[in-house]
């Protein structure tokens, strides 16, 4: 099921640096659904999740006060930096050891390492950020009141588009402005240089707060 053809392993690509200036996409599946799935144009979260903020943040607003309003918007930007700092260090930078860890590993996140101009494997495939959405969902509804719940989620999935759309930008635009310069360049760096450094995409604040910044 697994394209081996060519593949290395990830974790000693990454010790190495590899890193391909190929444009065009790198076929992972033998299976021509699965590959499909793997690609995603960059307007397809917008698609999905700008309908989603909007009933959730109109659902903020009409059943929350504007102080728990406003505590919610802070705190759910705040943790989606948090969540997204965790799952790029933690999680996608975690090396397995066992071969099919390997396989999996690279489906997620060593392919983009290998192939980072590949423009359809920049943004969460639907198949993975749909279920993540609905597990954070229901975490957060038993941890938070339900005057708390639809804002604070609203503004975790901002969080989450924005990072996606950012993270494509980074990549595939022509970004003007000390703040976007500078979120590119660590990226960059990140990837070109070091990648067990600058993991924060969006938000350098976790990279500084826990010494992983350029």
């Amino acid at each position: 099921m697994f394209y081996t053809k060519g593949r290395r392993n990830w974790a000693m690509k990454m010790k190495k640096n590899f890193v391909s200036n190929a444009v065009e996409s790198q076929r992972m599946f033998k299976n021509d659904f699965l590959e499909k799935l793997s690609k995603v144009h960059f307007s397809i979260p917008i698609i999905i999740y700008v309908p989603v903020i909007s009933y959730y943040g109109w659902k903020g607003w009409i059943g929350s006060s504007a102080l728990e309003i406003s505590i919610s918007l802070v705190s759910g930007l705040f943790f989606w930096t948090l969540t997204e700092y965790i799952l790029h260090r933690f999680v996608f930078h975690f090396e397995p050891k066992s071969k099919f860890g390997k396989r999996i590993h690279f489906i997620f996140h060593g392919v983009h390492h290998d192939y980072p101009n590949d423009a359809r494997r920049l943004v969460m495939p639907p198949s993975v950020s749909i279920p993540l959405a609905v597990v954070f969902y229901f975490l957060f509804s038993v941890i938070l009141p339900i005057r708390f719940l639809y804002a604070f989620f609203a503004v975790f999935m901002f969080g989450y588009l924005f990072y996606d759309i950012t993270h494509y930008a980074l990549h595939h635009a022509s970004l003007k402005g000390a703040f976007w310069k500078r979120l590119k360049h660590c990226h960059m760096q990140h990837h070109y240089s070091n990648p067990d450094r600058g993991y924060g995409v969006s938000s350098s604040l976790w990279d500084t707060i826990f010494r992983s910044n350029f």
